[in-house]
């Protein structure tokens, strides 16, 4: 081809981001092109929706040292980067240890506990994880995602000692889980996949709009079949 034909468009770069400020976000992977993004601002509404932020996406940094992105062209092929609204970005040295690492990956996918891996969902279940639970009270961390294993049986105990990791709610450990008219669950049998719950420690359950506040509308409208 001569000088003057047509530039070759940059190659497509697969990368991974993570939701501000939530350790519990397994990460959502994106093929970012030029024929699929024409502009920064559209990349960034796309993650919007496919992360289930409960903000819109104006932000993105990277993990270790919070450097904003500006552009397509900053986004590395294999890297990694936090997705924020307008709120401060939060470090995540505590996200990398709850992802198992002792430092931000480049290439490796993260070595996660298979009880609680969720898969990105699809564009179409946005929302749907299997288990999501709120942190009694708190309304400005979204619900975590919990997959629970069906081919093993699910003991109580256990689930609340891995709640209880998981959550760090301010009043100790989860002693029990709630639905979210604040009946409790007493058995794995009783959870339902796709619904929402709420990790509760010694204190009294808080009815608050968990899901009014922290989850994003299209999901909201699937999760209200069964409140």
């Amino acid at each position: 081809m001569s000088s003057g034909g047509l530039a070759l468009a940059p190659p497509a770069r697969r990368v991974v981001l993570y939701r501000n400020g939530d350790p519990f976000f397994p990460g959502r992977r994106f093929v970012v092109s030029q024929r699929r993004f024409l502009t920064f601002e559209g990349f960034l509404n796309e993650v919007t929706k496919s992360i289930c932020a409960p903000l819109a996406v104006r932000n993105l940094y990277t993990p270790r040292h919070g450097h904003r992105l500006t552009t397509l062209g900053d986004l590395q092929d294999g890297g990694r980067y936090v997705a924020a609204g307008s709120e401060r970005f939060k470090r995540l040295k505590e996200f990398w240890n709850h992802l198992g690492c002792k430092r931000p990956l480049r290439s490796s996918s993260p070595t996660l506990n298979p009880a609680l891996v969720v898969p990105p969902p699809p564009s179409h279940a946005l929302g749907c994880f299997p288990h999501s639970v709120f942190r009694n009270g708190d309304l400005l961390s979204p619900p975590f995602p919990l997959l629970l294993p069906r081919s093993s049986p699910l003991h109580w105990d256990t689930l609340l000692a891995t709640l209880t990791e998981k959550t760090t709610l301010s009043s100790g450990a989860v002693h029990q889980l709630c639905r979210l008219d604040r009946t409790s669950v007493s058995a794995g049998e009783e959870l339902l996949s796709g619904h929402y719950y709420v990790a509760v420690g010694k204190e009294e359950y808080k009815k608050l709009p968990y899901m009014e506040l922290l989850v994003p509308q299209d999901s909201t409208s699937r999760a209200l079949r069964y409140v």
